[in-house]
């Protein structure tokens, strides 16, 4: 299957690099894995203890290494989550920090081009 290049819109900027629709497709299911998460902290009652949730980390390794981070326990609503991304090759290495909404429009938007 043929890489296509995924943009990522960063705060600052956007990086784009070579991904397949199928490791978008395992980002999508770890980014939704990751909402139902926050979701389940986010509904816990005022003055609860939420139940931990275990954090989320997506790896794909193609023409470059892509790591996906979030702890869900630190975030108050899926709207406020953050996601640390990590980008490297043998020449370049990036590590940014980006909102989740953004990253899962942007996988969202990477699929409807695909299809």
């Amino acid at each position: 299957m043929a890489a296509t290049p995924l943009t990522l819109n960063l705060g600052e900027g956007s990086v784009a690099f070579n991904f397949t629709a199928q490791a978008a497709q395992e980002l999508k299911a770890a980014l939704t894995g990751l909402l139902e998460s926050l979701k389940a902290v986010a509904a816990t009652t005022p003055g609860g203890r939420p139940n931990p949730q275990k954090s989320v980390e997506y790896r794909y390794t193609g023409d470059v290494f892509l790591e996906i981070f979030c702890n869900p326990n630190i975030w108050p609503t899926p709207f406020a989550a953050k996601v640390l991304v990590t980008l490297r090759d043998d020449r370049i290495r990036l590590t940014t920090e980006t909102e989740l909404t953004r990253l899962v429009e942007d996988v969202n938007q990477y699929l409807e081009q695909a299809a």
